[in-house]
């Protein structure tokens, strides 16, 4: 959720200070009074005053702090001065509580039993004593001066240079009679992610995201810059340090002082925190994470008297985001490669890819039997080649162990078929979510409302007002989701009720539908005014006393873009299938939906003026409301449209980083400014923007964070557990991928565009439960790994699968024929695809830059003849409400010679689609290319 306070005159060239004024109660209510201000300078803290160790590395530039020995700066060579670390606030992090890199945390017990006791080099700072040091050795200190006199081990840090990669090594060796079990040990990973009073601009230049790969042995860390731009960092396992767990640096108030595990950074909209590689976790699984299956088995080590270990990350860069796998290589690390991810519906026939230069000696599977793993044939370029199939619903983790005894994990979140699950998903919206009930006082009835799936309930009331009130993403979700599954699986009984809710709740009620504020969309339909309703009404158990209890008043307001952009979706849906089906849609004609997205569209801009600046989520719409207008001849509606949208391009256009929010930063806006950067021909804004999704967007071997664009925040807008946190699979994850696999159907041998994308579009179906609950998101901390509980703002997730969803037909040079969302076989020189994604209705043909659509019908199969080019489309037997599908052949990609796509079979056009008749059997249509 982009969050609300009220109404802002906004100016482009200060908007993310102002955003940032405008956040400001948002972050007290979060974590307390906000930090510095900017106008009190900070003063060296007391670790400062023997100035630094500055030091050379073939990779980097190394600043250490004399005292501490810990990072003041790392600066990739080749990179001017871009530093990794938050370098430019050691300052005002130069006191005790504050981590940097080079700090280690652990939990000890001497013996096998008894309480854990914590240990943190962070948590006081006191000058080190300095070791000797070497050609190899760049800088060594004792840390016990910065620890208690009674931690029952001598640690001692070194930074090294091994091979020309800089290492950073801990020796931990048991000085006491007894053995010293060490049950978590920690090295916290530091860097430059601190967004706080930073412009977009600044933000930009200077900061980076962090992502995990949580494989043990096989695991790292990647560093991006803001920008996507390179280099980019890599943090490996150097020696027997596997990547166990991943474990958040929680805050801690200043007020309070330094407190064991945590740092004093303020954490909030503009801060996420900061983590750490856990390499034991055994304590913490005994206590914090008890209740939770973690992503790892839990290890401990046990010292015995005088014994040593040794731990330590290695440093390494790679020049671009897309060369990190081939770093990986390079350091003869393993690399895993899944298509189409790691989130596994049970009818497709995944492939796994490893390469590492040691022989697989065995692989497990836990939960037993909830994948099926078959060894392939080796492929070209030293991959190893395996079949995966989902057997077993819910996460699997497949751990790999190679002859030199290292271990890699990797890990699948089988699901439902892609249908089944948006099937369920969309019964359990109309079901267990329809809320009926004329005497409703805030006249929500009847609609589909947010669910609290902890009580199995509706939500009649919460204290952020949008939630019980079908306004926001946060309120809207349930009823947005419910619509977005009808555009590729419609259902009769569905939109029955949908319509009722349009024509009861949403139009002239939601949506005025008359009077100076038509076609705006209220804020929401609940709100907090005890003096209108009875003595008692609203419940006790909630805090109604910040700024999130809107008052009927404010419920009202007409000025928040981002609800209008849920409305045209619904009646951009509604049109599709009154115009295409028959018999789906009765409350109005096709007219009456279609105008009304274009009103409800243009409206935006005049109602809702400040916001509507920004890029909107679901964005596309426009695009599509524009285009179909178009095609019914609507052609002054898709002009004024055009127009309007052209105003909004035109100022990004001019704006370094042209996705700003009403948020500090955010991952909102990319998506529509990135569709109109390319329709409006602005090439270099859209690359500006592609680059920065691709920063916060990994693929990465894990199905929780392949695809899953970086957000933090909206628990606490639209969750049930309210608190900053990484959210896995959040809307930010399928809506950043329309960009990402846009710009795919224009480079189709981008292979890491497809891979990054699809992991988004999947990462909705995971979010799906059992039953059909559709979560808005999953939480990352290892004390939960669980999706939430609240539906909140699950609807923009669903319109970014439902827009992306589709087959994918990739001829890769090392992998062979693939299929993103479908299964393949090769007979003879035909390569057959069965579509399986969770619509059927739109397949890319790589190797021919083709996008196949149906505007209605489905895909039955596909066959792609390579050597002759041609394309023959099978399209699934007619339906009660359709006989003939609408089919639309696209060539967004120039490949080879160009030539263009068009039927043997003479067809009728009907708005720029082929009109294909279709019986009761599979209906075929040939496509050859011609120049």
């Amino acid at each position: 959720m982009n969050t609300d306070h009220g109404t802002v005159r906004w100016t482009r060239t200060s908007q993310v200070r102002l955003a940032f004024l405008c956040v400001t109660a948002v972050t007290t209510w979060l974590v307390g009074a906000p930090g510095r201000q900017k106008h009190d300078p900070p003063t060296p803290g007391p670790m400062l005053g023997e100035g630094y160790i500055d030091l050379d590395t073939p990779a980097f530039s190394l600043r250490l702090v004399r005292s501490s020995q810990t990072v003041a700066a790392l600066k990739p060579k080749g990179a001017g001065d871009f530093d990794f670390t938050p370098g430019d606030l050691l300052v005002a992090r130069s006191r005790d509580g504050y981590y940097h890199l080079g700090d280690i945390d652990l939990r000890l017990r001497t013996g096998d039993s008894g309480e854990w006791k914590s240990y943190s080099t962070a948590l006081a700072r006191t000058p080190l004593r300095s070791l000797p040091t070497t050609e190899q050795i760049l800088a060594a200190a004792d840390l016990a001066p910065t620890l208690p006199a009674e931690i029952p081990l001598q640690i001692t840090r070194t930074w090294e240079l091994e091979e020309g990669k800089l290492v950073l090594r801990f020796t931990l060796k048991n000085r006491t009679t007894q053995s010293v079990q060490i049950g978590a040990l920690g090295i916290p990973m530091i860097f430059n992610n601190v967004l706080n009073e930073r412009s977009l601009e600044q933000a930009h230049a200077v900061c980076s995201f962090y992502d995990p790969y949580i494989g043990r042995d096989a695991g790292y860390l990647q560093v991006t810059r803001l920008s996507g731009h390179g280099p980019v960092l890599l943090v490996l396992p150097a020696g027997n340090t596997p990547f166990e767990a991943y474990n958040p640096v929680l805050g801690a108030r200043r007020s309070a002082g330094p407190a064991i595990f945590q740092d004093l950074t303020p954490r909030g909209i503009t801060f996420e925190g900061f983590y750490e590689w856990m390499v034991h976790s055994a304590a913490y699984a005994e206590n914090e994470w008890k209740n939770v299956k973690p992503w790892n088995p839990p290890t401990l080590a046990t010292l015995a008297p005088a014994e040593s270990k040794v731990y330590g990350v290695e440093f390494v860069t790679g020049d671009a985001i897309r060369d990190i796998e081939k770093t990986l290589t390079e350091n003869m690390r393993p690399v895993a490669v899944g298509a189409p991810g790691y989130v596994l519906p049970m009818n497709i026939e995944a492939r796994l890819f490893l390469k590492y230069p040691k022989a697989v000696k065995s692989m497990t599977v836990e939960p037993g039997g909830a994948i099926t793993v078959k060894k392939g044939v080796n492929t070209s370029g030293g991959w190893k080649d395996y079949t995966v199939q989902g057997k077993l619903w819910g996460r699997a983790r497949l751990t790999v162990s190679y002859q030199d005894g290292l271990v890699q994990t990797i890990h699948y979140f089988v699901t439902k078929p892609e249908w089944q699950a948006l099937t369920d998903m969309g019964h359990f919206l109309t079901t267990k979510q329809w809320f009926t009930d004329p005497n409703d006082p805030f006249h929500r009835s009847p609609s589909i409302m947010s669910f609290d799936r902890e009580t199995n309930e509706i939500v009649m009331q919460d204290s952020r007002a949008w939630i019980a009130g079908l306004g926001d993403e946060g309120g809207g979700g349930s009823w947005v989701a419910t619509i977005m599954k009808q555009l590729g699986l419609p259902n009769k009984e569905e939109l029955r009720k949908f319509q009722q809710f349009v024509d009861g709740v949403l139009w002239g009620g939601l949506q005025y539908k008359d009077g100076p504020k038509k076609f705006g969309v209220r804020k929401s339909l609940f709100y907090y005014q005890p003096d209108q309703m009875p003595a008692g009404f609203y419940r006790k158990d909630f805090d109604w006393t910040t700024w999130t209890s809107w008052n009927k008043a404010h419920a009202e307001l007409v000025d928040r873009s981002f609800n209008y952009l849920h409305v045209v979706a619904a009646d951009w849906v509604l049109y599709r299938l009154a115009r295409n089906y028959e018999g789906l849609v009765t409350n109005h004609p096709w007219e009456w939906y279609l105008t009304n997205a274009y009103e409800t569209s243009v409206a935006m801009v005049k109602l809702a003026p400040n916001y509507a600046v920004f890029g909107q989520m679901e964005g596309d719409i426009f695009l599509e409301v524009m285009a179909d207008l178009r095609r019914e001849g609507m052609n002054s509606q898709a002009d004024d449209l055009e127009a309007k949208m052209r105003t909004r391009a035109n100022r990004w256009k001019e704006e370094a980083y042209p996705f700003g929010s009403e948020m500090p930063w955010d991952s909102t806006g990319q998506e529509e400014v990135y569709a109109w950067m390319k329709y409006f021909g602005f090439q270099e804004k859209a690359d500006v923007t592609l680059n920065a999704i691709l920063a916060y967007d990994p693929t990465i071997p894990h199905w929780g964070y392949n695809g899953s664009a970086r957000r933090y925040w909206d628990f606490v807008f639209a969750g049930k557990l309210r608190q900053i946190e990484r959210q896995l699979h959040h809307y930010g994850s399928s809506l950043n991928a329309i960009p990402v696999l846009a710009e795919f159907r224009e480079h189709p041998d981008d292979f890491y565009l497809l891979r990054v994308g699809y992991g988004g579009t999947m990462g909705t179906i995971s979010d799906i439960d059992q039953d059909g609950f559709l979560a808005p998101a999953f939480h990352a901390f290892p004390d939960l790994l669980r999706p939430d509980a609240l539906s909140g703002d699950d609807g923009p997730n669903l319109f970014g699968h439902a827009w992306n969803t589709a087959t994918y037909v990739v001829h890769h040079p090392e992998f062979g024929w693939l299929a993103f969302g479908g299964n393949t076989r090769v007979e003879g020189d035909t390569v057959k695809v069965k579509p399986l994604d969770s619509f059927r209705m739109r397949v890319y043909v790589a190797s021919a830059g083709v996008w196949l659509t149906l505007d209605a019908g489905k895909f039955d199969e596909i066959e792609v003849h390579p050597r002759t080019g041609a394309i023959r489309v099978g399209l699934s037997p007619a339906t009660e409400y359709l006989r003939g599908a609408r089919l639309r052949v696209e060539q967004p990609a120039k490949v080879g010679s160009s030539p263009t796509y068009k039927p043997v079979t003479q067809l009728r056009q009907e708005r720029g689609a082929y009109v294909v008749p279709i019986g009761q059997a599979t209906t075929w249509v040939d496509l050859i290319p011609s120049p």
